[in-house]
């Protein structure tokens, strides 16, 4: 069972239906994303929010948390950097378990939302699951070890790529590389991009993030 710290946002209803699960990027924790639950639970009366905060604290950052290390940011090696995403990978797929059972959910139910490593890291996790997640809402990541999709798939889960055009930390043409391989292994694909938009989560970007997970998870739209 994972042991993971997190935050949880109950539904304004108290419905608590289906489940948004916040997935951080590197040296930040999930408080970070949990303020996204404000502006989405106007349109997601019945959602629960969950905040996870990544297992190791970050190389980079002490403050902050990293789901495994990067080798050009704190000068880890690749192998230990590839350890690391395995390692936090359980951590994550247990974390999964244990949430859709806490709340009593089906996993069609929940919708990951990534940011940066957190993206990464839910685009690795997800599909690896026997039972697909109602959606992934992938922003500024990028896929990896996109040559192992066309073996370790289980599952294939909506997914939708949102990512700026002027990122200057994970690369834009990263967006196309994850949207070429996801489509070759036949998964269903969206994409948005960002216009004039850096490392960060811009207003359109949220907008369609939040059309994408109603639309996955069969909810009408409310102002």
């Amino acid at each position: 069972m994972s042991d993971l710290s997190f935050k949880r946002r109950g539904s304004r209803t108290g419905a608590d239906s289906t489940v948004v699960l916040f997935l951080h990027g590197y040296g930040a924790d999930g408080a970070d994303l949990l303020g996204l639950a404000e502006p989405l639970a106007q349109h997601m009366p019945d959602t629960v929010f969950v905040a996870v905060d990544a297992p190791e604290r970050s190389m980079a950052n002490p403050m902050g948390f990293q789901w495994f290390p990067i080798p050009w940011i704190d000068g880890s090696t690749e192998s230990v950097a590839a350890e690391g995403l395995k390692r936090s990978a359980r951590q994550l797929d247990d974390f999964i378990d244990k949430v859709l059972a806490d709340e009593g959910l089906t996993p069609d139910r929940m919708i990951l939302f990534g940011f940066s490593q957190g993206t990464m890291m839910s685009l690795h996790v997800a599909p690896r699951r026997a039972e697909p997640v109602g959606g992934i809402v992938a922003f500024s990541g990028r896929l990896m070890f996109p040559e192992a999709l066309g073996t370790e798939t289980l599952s294939r889960p909506p997914i939708m790529l949102i990512h700026g055009n002027q990122d200057d930390v994970v690369p834009f043409a990263e967006m196309q590389v994850a949207g070429e391989a996801l489509q070759d292994a036949d998964f269903e694909v969206y994409g948005h991009i960002m216009q004039d938009t850096a490392h960060g989560i811009s207003p359109d970007g949220l907008s369609v993030a939040l059309a994408f997970m109603t639309d996955k998870l069969g909810l009408g739209v409310t102002d």
